[in-house]
Formats: C-alpha cells, sequence, structure tokens
C-alpha cells in the first residue's frame, strides 16, 4: 500500500493549473509530526506534498517519523526554498528523495507559477543535491497546451544530468480548486506524452520501459478516453489531507472521508463502513484521472498488461532500429 501526506495548503507559487494557493491553511490547522506516527507500517512508498512542503517549519520531524513507516519517501516541491531542502538532505542523504516541479524552460516556468526567477532556485536546488550524491532526484512538469512544447527539452535536460524525469497532466479537483482546466489543442499535448514515450521506450532501463506505458496513458486522458487500469485508490492507496483527514485521493470534485486520524486509528478508519462506502464511490467515479499516484499501483497490481505492450513495442523498435516508429496506444 502507498500514501500520500498533504502536510499544508500554504503554497509560494500561483501556478495556472492549480488554485491550491488561494485557499491556503493556517498554520495552526496543519496536523502535527505526532499524526504521522498513526499511519501503518510496511507501506510501499510514501510522498510528501503540499501546497510548498518546505513551507513547513517541522519538515524534517514529519520526515523522520514517515520514514519508520515506509520503504521510500520522496517530497514533490517547486523547489525554490533551496537552502531549506539542502539542509534536510544533509540530515536524511539518501534516505530520501524530490521530485521538483519545473513547468518549461525558463520563462515559461516562471509564468505558468508565477514564481519570479522559480527555475533558477528550482534548478540550483537540483543541481546541489546531484552534486551531494543524492540518487532519487529529478524533475517534475505538468503539461497543457501552454508548455507541451517545452517537453521534450526538459527531458533531454534530465537526461544529461542523469536524472529522473516525472509527467503529468493537469486535472480538475477538489484539491486544486479548479474545474476549468481545458486543453485548446489536444493533440498537442497529447503527442508531447507520446514523444516521452518513444524516448523511454529506446532506453535499456526497464524502469523507464514502464514509465514510457504511464505517459502513453496521460495521451489517453488528454484525448478523454478510459483509463486503461482500473482506479483502486482507497484500497490500494489512500491521502492524508492537512486536517488529518484520510481521502482515497485528491482528484475528486468533493473530498470523499474514510474518517480523522485525529479521532480514530488507521485501522478503525480503514476497516470502518464509512471506508467502504468511500470504495464504493471510488468504483462508479466518472472522473478517468491518470495520476502517478493512483496509476503506479495499478501498473504494479496488474504488471502483465503493461509488459505485455513493453513487449509489443520495444521489439518493433529493435526491428526497426530505433527509429521514430508509431507506438501503440494503451
Amino acid at each position: 500500500m502507498e500514501a500520500c501526506l498533504i502536510v499544508t495548503y500554504r503554497c509560494n507559487g500561483k501556478c495556472y493549473m492549480c488554485n491550491t494557493w488561494q485557499f491556503p491553511t493556517r498554520v495552526q490547522e496543519e496536523y502535527s509530526p505526532d499524526l504521522v506516527d498513526k499511519l501503518p507500517e510496511g507501506l510501499a512508498f510514501i510522498n510528501i506534498t503540499g501546497g510548498e512542503p518546505f513551507l513547513r517549519k517541522d519538515i524534517d520531524q514529519i520526515v523522520e517519523k514517515a520514514l519508520t513507516k515506509t520503504k521510500r519517501l520522496v517530497i514533490s516541491s517547486n523547489g525554490y526554498f533551496t537552502e531549506r531542502i539542502i539542509k534536510l538532505f544533509e540530515k536524511f542523504g539518501n534516505q530520501i528523495g524530490v521530485r521538483i516541479s519545473i513547468e518549461g524552460l525558463p520563462a515559461a516556468n516562471d509564468e505558468l507559477r508565477g514564481i519570479k526567477d522559480g527555475f533558477d532556485h528550482g534548478l540550483r536546488t537540483l543541481t546541489t543535491l546531484y552534486g551531494m550524491g543524492i540518487k532519487d532526484i529529478g524533475f517534475g512538469i505538468t503539461v497543457s497546451d501552454r508548455n507541451a512544447k517545452d517537453v521534450i527539452e526538459l527531458y533531454w535536460l534530465a537526461n544529461a544530468m542523469n536524472v529522473e524525469f516525472a509527467t503529468a497532466t493537469t486535472h480538475n479537483s477538489f484539491y486544486f480548486h479548479k474545474d476549468d482546466n481545458r486543453y485548446q489543442d489536444q493533440d498537442l499535448v497529447a503527442r508531447a506524452f507520446e514523444e516521452i514515450a518513444r524516448e523511454l521506450l529506446k532506453t535499456k532501463r526497464p524502469k523507464n520501459w514502464f514509465r514510457a506505458y504511464f505517459n502513453m496513458g496521460l495521451a489517453r486522458k488528454v484525448r478523454g478516453q478510459k483509463r486503461a487500469l482500473p482506479c483502486e485508490v482507497g484500497t490500494d492507496m489512500f491521502f492524508v489531507d492537512p486536517f488529518g483527514n484520510v481521502v482515497p485521493c485528491n482528484g475528486s470534485d468533493a473530498p470523499m472521508i474514510m474518517g480523522n486520524l485525529h479521532k480514530q486509528s488507521f485501522k478503525e478508519i480503514w476497516n470502518s463502513p464509512q471506508a467502504e462506502k468511500v470504495r464504493e464511490m471510488v468504483k462508479k467515479c466518472p472522473k478517468q484521472c491518470w495520476m502517478i499516484g493512483s496509476a503506479s499501483p495499478a501498473m504494479k497490481k496488474r504488471i502483465s498488461v503493461p509488459l505485455k505492450w513493453i513487449v509489443k513495442n520495444k521489439l518493433r523498435m529493435m526491428k526497426n532500429r530505433g527509429k521514430n516508429i508509431c507506438i501503440d496506444p494503451i
């Protein structure tokens, strides 16, 4: 099972695709690090996110407790607070990872994230961590019509730096306080994901081949098609919001609350009638989200599905000597 800890809704960014920054939590409303003690042990993965997690002055305490609960921990950040981030990694080193959100090349990133010199801060954070020998680091980009043409350049930059390259596309939900994210040119955005998928398939890393499948799923999402694999959030993974509510995901139009960790144990919440009611709501959800948090557990659970797609398209590439052939949709 995997978890995502939303530690704050405060954010120093003003992103075009997300209005969370307009609805910040107050410091006194956000759960304390002690609440993390109530999470189940033996989680496969924890993502710490926000808002901007490094606005929490006690982020190191949250990380310290979360590390006792999971095999792998990655923080999602806009990378602006370089000194705070470096200080955290000086303490924990390669026990943790980070994905820095970069929305394009410098001008596009700073405009779309609403942070002056945001690209410079993010890149400085990544290069400093790279110089420290931190392994689990990389870029993350949310692709839309406004930055689709920058995607391949950012991929090459991540590739040259030998860091990870994470992708997402715009979503509407309560979490983002958005219901008007739209694509003016669906084909442009979908083709950007397909191009990244081709590049990932060309590599020799099996992990990249599965990322290629994920990116093809993003292309499918952009084209308005049905999810390639079932969504089982609330079963395979869960979120904890800044108020301590356990919810299945951050993609719904309204939060589907299973319970609150301030009032109940995790076991009580997870096995409650309310949790079962929420899981039934998930089964009927029409949104067709394709986010890494929900897609990754589904891919691992039904690994034969992406594996067949990978084998078929890798063989096709080998036959055509790696040329930019059309790869199968999923």
